[in-house]
């Protein structure tokens, strides 16, 4: 069908909107080959849709054909493991493995996401901190390359022809660019490659054994000081699988959601650990509480399942406050996604705010991996003018990351909105040698055109 211009396939969260001559919604792996088969022979640009919670314009098309993977949502559990089509989403496959006292490690924030779409961004969340990525935990997937050929890989399988070595940034996350290293596995090449090399049609994705004791709570502190102390402190604490960051502006954006935020708190640390068996975990965290000068009687501690959803509702409207803002505003988000290496963790958040309190006061909020040396920056521009400028700064803070040894894409993907940021964490010759591996993949440049990288009719212009 072709959609009208209003249609939500043509936008993603990212505020992006797009056109397409037409939208598909294959029932199955072969009905998605076939599209894919008949677009090469009619040359027709293929953009690949997930649910739509991507945050950099990945999903949303410049022309040809919109391929939506949302009827690709079969789900099988298994002891360990978990087969899923890519259109299932996250709350999905945690709802489908609970029975079974399993669950599926990453954790984005946005947990309608699709499957198929956190492979293609090598997501993370809040529980990377002790789990890692996306990449971390695919033992297999399915792939159609452009041509319509499947491609069925494990791990351990190795790539039918060489992949140059890139360097990589000593981060704790990184889906900045192809994953190109030394000795990789075949699989690991369309992991976080923004749906620009094949189309994930199927995950096999491991599955854990939900811990028996968790210690779950959002720490509350009466200066941003403290709360920072408190993750240096805490970062070495055996079995801590959340370590997240919220500051003062945050939590005023969220306030009216959430009345009990304690008033005189200016931070607050979300935790949880997956409690070693043995350890008296309540013992242990008053003693770190009380050493870290917490607002430890204002905090809040889970007694139940029901306090620990409330509490990831709670990180999650922290992202939903800001959207909302910016929708009212008519804008896209102005928004970051670098990470650094954990010793400038500090330096780079200093950064941030010297020059957001200079610029933007007032006009800012920022939460996030903080265990990870990655946090999220959200500027909440008035008008468009403004967020121009906003976004000027962003560019001028992936500089900044980079600069420490960190990368422009933690979680999210560069999409179409980020692009220009590869060119800041990879020299000319290095990005060639990336778009070398989706000529040989993709040879006539169809899938995710406009993600990633320019066009060949964009460079060939930008040379005319």
């Amino acid at each position: 069908m072709r959609p009208e211009p209003d249609s939500p396939y043509l936008a993603d969260a990212s505020g992006l909107r797009g056109s397409a001559e037409e939208v598909l919604a294959p029932e199955d792996e072969a009905a998605l080959a076939q599209i894919l088969r008949n677009a090469s022979a009619a040359n027709v640009p293929v953009t690949i849709s997930g649910s739509g919670t991507g945050v950099t314009g990945g999903r949303v098309p410049d022309g040809g054909w919109l391929v939506s993977l949302e009827k690709l949502n079969h789900i099988r559990i298994e002891k360990g493991y978990a087969v899923c089509g890519a259109g299932a989403s996250l709350s999905a496959i945690q709802a489908a493995a609970a029975p079974s006292k399993q669950f599926y490690a990453p954790d984005p924030t946005e947990n309608s996401a699709s499957i198929g779409g956190t492979v293609a961004t090598n997501a993370s969340g809040s529980r990377s901190f002790l789990y890692g990525a996306t990449r971390n935990h695919i033992r297999a997937i399915r792939v159609v390359l452009a041509s319509g050929e499947v491609l069925a890989l494990r791990h351990g399988e190795k790539p039918p022809f060489e992949i140059p070595v890139l360097p990589a940034p000593d981060v704790r996350k990184n889906t900045a660019g192809y994953f190109m290293r030394r000795n990789m596995d075949y699989i690991d090449l369309f992991i976080g490659a923004d749906g620009t090399l094949g189309v994930i049609s199927e995950v096999e994705v491991a599955l854990l054994e939900i811990p028996k004791n968790l210690f779950t709570g959002v720490v509350f502190f009466a200066t941003d000081a403290a709360a920072l102390d408190a993750v240096d402190a805490w970062r070495p604490t055996q079995g801590l699988r959340m370590l997240e960051y919220v500051d003062a502006a945050s939590l005023d954006v969220v306030r009216s959601r959430f009345p009990e935020i304690p008033a005189n708190a200016k931070a607050a640390l979300i935790i949880e650990q997956a409690v070693p068996e043995g350890e008296d975990a309540e013992e242990a965290w008053l003693d770190r509480l009380e050493a870290s000068g917490a607002l430890t009687d204002d905090s809040w501690f889970a007694a139940s399942a029901a306090d620990r959803e409330r509490f990831r509702r709670f990180r999650h409207a922290l992202a939903e406050a800001v959207n909302e803002i910016i929708r009212q505003r008519g804008l896209m988000k102005a928004n970051s996604d670098f990470a650094v290496p954990l010793a400038r963790s500090r330096d780079i958040l200093q950064h941030y705010r010297d020059t957001l309190d200079r610029e933007f006061p007032g006009q800012y909020v920022i939460f996030g991996h903080i265990g990870d040396a990655h946090v999220h920056i959200n500027v909440l521009p008035p008008n468009k003018a403004e967020y121009d400028r906003a976004m000027g700064l962003m560019k001028g803070f992936a500089a900044a990351a980079v600069g420490m040894g960190g990368t422009v894409s933690a979680e999210h993907g560069l999409g179409k909105k980020k692009r220009d940021y590869l060119k800041l964490q990879y020299t000319p010759d290095q990005i060639k040698t990336m778009q070398a591996i989706k000529w040989r993949l993709d040879p006539q440049w169809l899938l995710g055109r406009g993600t990633l990288f320019e066009t060949p009719a964009e460079v060939a212009a930008a040379k005319a």
